[in-house]
């Protein structure tokens, strides 16, 4: 932030003489780039590049001209971050950088090709965890008051985080009984919203609710009275005292697609619930182990006698070349 403030002073100060050198430094490329993002996209985003530059400046120069950066550059400062934290860290940099430096190709006629298309890394995903519908609960019976009816406006609206953070109670149609949400999850970052309707449970706990309510918000930080940006520690107390695997709000939304889909709830209706453009997307929120369970059972079963079709028993090769001998 302090880095943000010099830079806009140095253009603030900037003489009409310095304005026509043909080219700009990495950081006011940097900071343009982040007026931009800040009106563009969401608060989460926004923290998410302004950490990108945070970084990529900490190895190299925001002094440099623009047309000094090279993809050999960039490359290094890449491969540093692949080996500090990993191959997706240093992949998301590249998209941010990329992006960053497209825009400036188009708005600040930044040189061209782009110095941050560089190859990927290879990554080594974590399979998101998703909680039993039981952990849910157990974490749901500690919590009290306004948290335990946002986590149950999580599950029950498949929200995403900051949507039920950015909630107002103008959003809750309560004659309607459906509740407004809204996302910048679009390519072009443009504010959108969706009605959801209200399960008669979720009805009646925010109904409640809206009678202890002093502020314009649905779930305010009770000590500002406006809405949260985090809650870093909320669920990971909450699952330490139900004694379950810690998770957070957005496997909440995994959760419920995952019961959706073994509802026999058809795609379609799983992918309107989520808000996803792209049905493929709605795929991969949910675990089709079993549909493929199923698939499987056309195989040809084995007449070996050493595998019964009660239970597959594995035989170790020792006891295979005895049978073997002994037939011979």
């Amino acid at each position: 932030i302090a880095w943000e403030v010099a830079q806009r002073q140095k253009l603030r100060t900037a003489t009409c003489a310095s304005s026509m050198i043909p080219t700009i430094s990495l950081g006011d490329w940097a900071i343009r780039y982040l007026d931009y993002a800040k009106v563009k996209f969401s608060r989460k985003t926004y923290d998410e590049k302004r950490c990108v530059f945070r970084r990529f400046f900490q190895v190299i120069s925001p002094e440099l001209p623009v047309t000094s950066l090279t993809p050999g550059m960039v490359l290094s400062y890449l491969q540093g971050q692949a080996d500090t934290r990993s191959g997706y860290a240093a992949n998301k940099e590249r998209k941010n950088l990329l992006a960053a430096w497209n825009w400036g190709i188009k708005y600040l006629g930044l040189p061209s090709p782009n110095p941050c298309l560089v190859d990927r890394f290879p990554e080594q995903r974590q399979v998101r965890y998703v909680p039993p519908e039981r952990d849910f609960w157990a974490v749901y019976d500690q919590a009290e008051g306004q948290d335990a009816v946002m986590l149950l406006a999580y599950l029950h609206l498949a929200a995403r985080r900051s949507e039920l953070f950015a909630l107002r109670w103008d959003d809750v149609d309560f004659s309607g009984r459906r509740v407004r949400l809204y996302t910048r999850k679009r390519r072009d970052g443009t504010l959108e919203f969706d009605w959801l309707p209200m399960t008669d449970d979720l009805f009646h706990a925010l109904l409640a609710h809206r009678e202890t309510a002093t502020t314009e918000w649905v779930f305010p930080d009770p000590t500002t009275g406006k809405p949260y940006q985090y809650r870093l520690h909320f669920m990971r107390r909450l699952c330490r005292r139900a004694g379950v695997k810690p998770f957070g709000f957005h496997a909440i939304r995994h959760l419920t697609a995952s019961i959706l889909a073994k509802a026999n709830v058809p795609m379609v209706d799983i992918q309107r619930i989520l808000r996803h453009k792209n049905l493929a997307t709605t795929e991969r929120y949910i675990r089709r182990l079993d549909d493929l369970r199923a698939a499987l059972k056309v195989l040809p079963r084995s007449n070996h006698p050493h595998i019964t079709h009660n239970q597959a028993v594995v035989v170790p090769f020792s006891e295979r070349k005895k049978a073997a001998n002994s037939s011979n």
